[in-house]
């Protein structure tokens, strides 16, 4: 009976299995997942004329480890898309109560939910067994290597998607819960990514590991949370939140555990303005005043305190091994801030326009006297400064290590380097949400748009030339994929030089095997100052050429059409 009611006739199961089955988007999803990685199987297939299968051909080792491992990171970031909105989509359809006043037990209404957001990645996760499938008849790989691959891969997609279930469950918005989802995602990924890469060697102990404690540590950390989230809905704290849409964060920091945000404070007044008690002065920003003081922080700010909170404890580990332990390995500190502002930039400006559609208010905005100019510098701005405040948190440790380390005090304008690479990624970041959110009608579907977009420049060209230097260097395919990365900040910042004594020759031999090895993973060179150079440029361009069509959208489009959409 307990069966039937969760899986035959659960109501939210079906009803969100037919939503995400059906759209175009599951279908097209689906298409560009199997191109892909069938694209990367393909450049990949050894080149070898003869392949001696009794050798076990190391070349279908790395082909399977890359086939895996992209497919495993794909998925991983993929997972909250699906579900950080089950239940934080109910919120801001204004049907929650609805759902909680049903007769399904709360149980039924979280495995529904739940299932559903994991149906679809199951599709996903499956469908790309045919083509590794191709790649045991090389070699050099088992089939029970495999088979470890893809459970360690669907309990992970298990952990992932209650994770991001669990966060859709304390937050009213989407755009939060997707953004505390990927801070508590992305450093599991990095783990789980470096163990595999890490345990490649020890072929049989990692299949060990991956049937036996795997799946156990699946269990243990799914099933506290599903009825952690169960509780939540049985005995709802948020009962009645969609009336109220503006509320008092100083009531909400007396309650809250752990960091606590004030707006009279230094530096929390950076980026949390005091509430107004006065009329605006004169030749002030409407848009801009607005953004600041009550449309960014009107839904709380759990999701802010949460994400500081977890960036700095990751910053302490990153910064004594980058900074201090290992300097040489200073650009990684600076990639992962870097990385802080890709996750926390879109959240702040990926909403600004969206929500006027959503609230119905756009046409209001666009029939004052405000121009185009002034509306779209205040919502970048609002978005723009709370992100580079946020981001430059994590800039205060390279300040310290500048003053303590001596070896810093050489590299000064490298140093300079490192901080106009993190602002021109605070202003890229913040400049492509605000586009996608001119494009799009939904939050989240401008946030995770934006996202992609962001992942698309910043990333795919590193990891394209990575692939390019691995399976075919030395073409010319090769060195033109190599130019692509001028548009990446991660390639930028292990492009300055860091040490003089690099050029002198006066490192001792750990600092040179250090870097010799990031020269041998990144493929760049150090002194390359024409890449940096390049990569002022493109993104100078990028932002200006992108802030002018949002311009021109908004006096040949919306101007004449916002009415009728």
């Amino acid at each position: 009976m307990l069966g039937r009611i969760w899986l035959r006739e659960n109501p939210v199961l079906q009803r969100e299995l037919l939503v995400n089955l059906r759209t175009p988007r599951s279908f097209y999803l689906l298409l560009i997942y199997q191109v892909l990685l069938s694209t990367v199987v393909y450049l990949a297939w050894p080149k070898e004329t003869w392949l001696d299968l009794t050798q076990n051909p190391e070349s279908t080792r790395q082909l399977v480890d890359l086939f895996f491992l992209g497919n495993y990171v794909l998925v991983s970031m993929m997972t909250p898309s699906f579900a950080a909105g089950s239940i934080s989509g109910e919120k801001e359809r204004q049907t929650y109560e609805m759902l909680l006043a049903s007769p399904l037990r709360p149980e039924s209404i979280v495995w529904g939910k739940f299932a559903a957001a994991l149906t679809h990645l199951g599709i996903l996760v499956f469908s790309s067994l045919p083509v590794v499938m191709l790649c045991l008849p090389l070699g050099g790989v088992s089939f029970y290597e495999v088979l470890a691959a893809y459970i360690g891969l669907i309990c992970s997609v298990i952990v992932f998607g209650m994770i991001s279930v669990a966060a859709g469950s304390y937050f009213k918005r989407t755009s939060a819960a997707l953004v505390v989802s990927y801070f508590l995602i992305l450093p599991l990924v990095l783990v789980i990514v470096t163990f595999w890469y890490l345990m490649s060697p020890y072929g049989q102990e990692r299949v060990n590991f991956m049937l036996t404690l795997g799946p156990g540590l699946c269990i243990a950390v799914t099933v506290p949370l599903f009825y952690t989230v169960a509780s939540r809905l049985l005995h709802p704290p948020d009962l009645g939140g969609q009336s109220g849409q503006v509320l008092d964060l100083e009531q909400e920091s007396a309650s809250s555990v752990g960091l606590v945000i004030s707006r009279d404070q230094f530096p929390d007044r950076l980026f949390v303005p005091p509430i107004r008690k006065s009329l605006m002065e004169d030749n002030t920003n409407p848009v801009y005043d607005k953004e600041m003081r009550s449309e960014i922080f009107g839904q709380g700010t759990l999701m802010l305190r949460m994400a500081i909170q977890i960036s700095m404890l990751l910053a302490i580990v990153l910064m004594a091994v980058f900074l201090y332990v290992y300097q040489s390995l200073a650009p990684w500190y600076i990639c992962y801030v870097v990385l802080f502002n890709v996750l926390i930039g879109p959240v702040f400006s990926a909403g600004t326009v969206t929500s006027e559609r959503e609230r119905q208010t756009l046409d209001l905005l666009l029939t004052t006297m405000l121009s185009p100019w002034k509306i779209l510098w205040g919502k970048l701005l609002s978005g723009l400064r709370v992100s580079s405040v946020l981001t430059s948190f994590l800039l205060w440790p390279v300040m310290l290590a500048v003053l303590m380390v001596t070896s810093y005090w050489a590299t000064l304008p490298t140093i300079a380097g490192y901080l106009l690479i993190v602002g021109l990624t605070c202003l890229t970041t913040s400049n492509l949400a605000l586009m996608c959110s001119t494009l799009f009608h939904k939050t989240s579907t401008s946030l995770v748009a934006a996202y992609a977009l962001i992942v698309l420049l910043f990333l795919a060209p590193v990891a394209s030339d990575y692939f390019a230097r691995m399976y075919f260097p030395d073409t010319v395919a090769s060195r033109v994929i190599a130019e692509t990365t001028v548009i990446s900040p991660f390639s930028a910042a292990h492009n300055l030089p860091l040490f003089v004594d690099d050029f002198t020759g006066r490192l001792n031999r750990w600092q040179r095997a250090s870097i010799g090895a990031t020269d041998a993973i990144l493929g760049y060179q150090f002194n390359d100052l024409r890449h940096f150079g390049g990569y002022l440029l493109c993104t100078l361009a990028l932002n200006i050429g992108v802030f002018l069509v949002m311009i021109w959208f908004f006096h040949a489009r919306w101007r004449v059409s916002s009415s009728y959409r």
